[in-house]
């Protein structure tokens, strides 16, 4: 799925990018909740702009992103507590992450954020490791 490369790289950018993760996460988060079949999940939070709540959940978002880059290997076994999460607690519409809107929204955050620095090749990568974290997500709904 991923070369050697690759993975170094994603792990480069997403450990330059860890410091500011709230913001990363919060600015991906709103474009995310934009969607209309995702609006549901969000109205019991506060997540206008620079709330706390929305800065909150939008560095987790980052962080669990972080964390399972670390070893994709193991990403499954990484993110096990999360697909159970999502899968039987919030129930969230495993539509989502096929259609992987997350996905697109931290990116186009990513791109944002990094600028230049987010190259064409930058861009193909963490849009593969993106669309296994969501597919890894996605496994609890099968």
């Amino acid at each position: 799925m991923l070369s050697k490369k690759e993975k170094t790289l994603i792990k480069e950018m997403l450990e330059r990018l860890t410091p500011v993760a709230a913001e990363i996460g919060a600015d991906a988060l709103l474009m995310f909740a934009a969607y209309p079949g995702t609006k549901t999940y969000f109205s019991h939070l506060d997540i206008s702009p620079n709330s706390s709540r929305l800065l909150a959940h939008g560095k987790k978002i980052v962080l669990a992103i972080v964390e399972g880059a670390q070893d994709i290997s193991q990403l499954t076994v990484t993110l096990a507590p999360l697909q159970t999460l999502h899968a039987y607690q919030l129930r969230i519409d495993p539509t989502n992450f096929k259609l992987q809107l997350l996905s697109h929204s931290m990116l186009v955050t990513l791109a944002c954020h990094l600028g230049d620095e987010f190259t064409p090749v930058a861009h193909a990568a963490m849009d593969k490791y993106l669309s296994a974290f969501a597919a890894v997500l996605a496994e609890k709904y099968r």
